[in-house]
């Protein structure tokens, strides 16, 4: 526990948490003040994300990088899951793809092209496994093909599609979740050599107690999908409020909120010259969100949800993914990067949420 005391004192970042109580009195005694608890939950979700990224720097040096971004990612696609099991049982099904396909760009675009920078403005260039990054985009193209399916199908074909676009969404959830655990065994079990990250870390203080850094990592976890509960509920409104789109809100904001913690382990580490660590973060959230959590949702939607939910996204989020799975393997092919590699991940990144905050799609 000390040591994770004394990283709260001289951090002023984690001053923030003082805002995680605070959120949770407001949201109690002013449950309609939409704006305000917005902004509180974004301040309280900050400094949980910086709390859970030193907790995962602490695991990861334990157990290498690659697990240790295989777990950031799973940790942090808690939120995204939470975030959308609420807006599930609410029945807003736009939300919840929004925010799914939202997810995967932002973490395929944004998150990653945001590494590279930051990674490139310090080091001159900086060299990963690109083995890994395109298992990784290879995941993530076979999941975009999925989600392409059903709303190809369903322009090419409007007749009595209902029935059958439901079957074949279920089919592909499947058939997607079989896809994760294969690759979770090939990566981590029958070629996990394959995966070794590079050995070009920066040495820095000594890591956190393995006890110490997985209590933090999963109470921090529920403290952040407890916020976005809270966020969720007051971010339509506030977005109102603020002159946003519902596409740009589901799409761009609550992706980004979502996505959080995983950013700022992403960050450090390519600060800290582990890009490894940051591509498996990005890549692997992506993937993890588009082979498990929609998923995941679809079969869910049976038991929670007003009525089933289907994989038919809106033909612009289905460009979108994949304009973004495609963009990762290309920047990806050489295993090393410079800063305006990721100025160029970003700039794709831009381009859709320009467009989507000025012409957001007819639901």
């Amino acid at each position: 526990m000390k040591p994770l005391l004394k990283e709260i004192r001289h951090n002023p970042l984690l001053w923030l948490l003082a805002f995680v109580p605070v959120v949770f009195a407001a949201a109690q005694l002013k449950p309609d003040a939409h704006t305000l608890l917005f902004v509180l939950s974004i301040l309280a979700i900050v400094p949980l994300a910086a709390l859970l990224s030193h907790a995962t720097e602490a695991v990861a040096a334990k157990t290498g990088d690659a697990l240790g971004g295989l777990l950031n990612a799973t940790l942090g696609n808690l939120t995204e899951l939470v975030i959308a099991l609420t807006a599930l049982r609410a029945g807003q099904y736009m939300l919840v793809k929004a925010s799914i396909a939202g997810a995967i760009v932002t973490n395929t675009l944004f998150m990653l092209g945001a590494s590279f920078l930051l990674g490139g403005l310090k080091y001159h260039v900086q060299e990963y496994n690109r083995v890994g990054a395109r298992f990784q985009a290879g995941l993530l193209f076979l999941a975009t093909i999925a989600l392409l399916i059903p709303s190809a199908v369903a322009e090419a074909d409007s007749a009595s599609h209902a029935a059958f676009t439901q079957k074949l969404s279920v089919g592909l959830a499947v058939l997607l979740i079989v896809a994760y655990g294969l690759g979770m065994l090939f990566s981590l079990k029958t070629h996990r050599e394959l995966f070794a990250g590079a050995e070009h870390a920066e040495s820095g203080e000594a890591p956190w107690p393995m006890g110490l850094a997985l209590g933090t990592l999963a109470g921090v976890t529920v403290l952040v999908a407890l916020v976005s509960e809270v966020f969720v509920e007051s971010v339509q409104r506030a977005a109102e409020t603020f002159g946003m789109s519902p596409a740009f809100v589901g799409f761009i904001v609550v992706a980004l909120v979502g996505a959080a913690a995983e950013m700022a382990a992403a960050f450090a580490g390519a600060r800290k010259n582990r890009l490894d660590l940051s591509v498996g973060i990005a890549l692997g959230s992506a993937a993890q969100i588009a082979l498990f959590v929609a998923p995941v949702l679809v079969l869910l939607s049976y038991v929670l949800g007003p009525t089933p939910m289907d994989l038919q996204f809106w033909p612009g989020a289905v460009v979108m993914m994949l304009i973004a799975t495609l963009t990762a393997s290309l920047v990806t092919n050489s295993g090393r990067s410079a800063w305006f590699v990721g100025v160029l991940v970003l700039m794709v990144y831009l381009i859709f949420a320009m467009t989507l905050y000025l012409l957001p799609p007819r639901a």
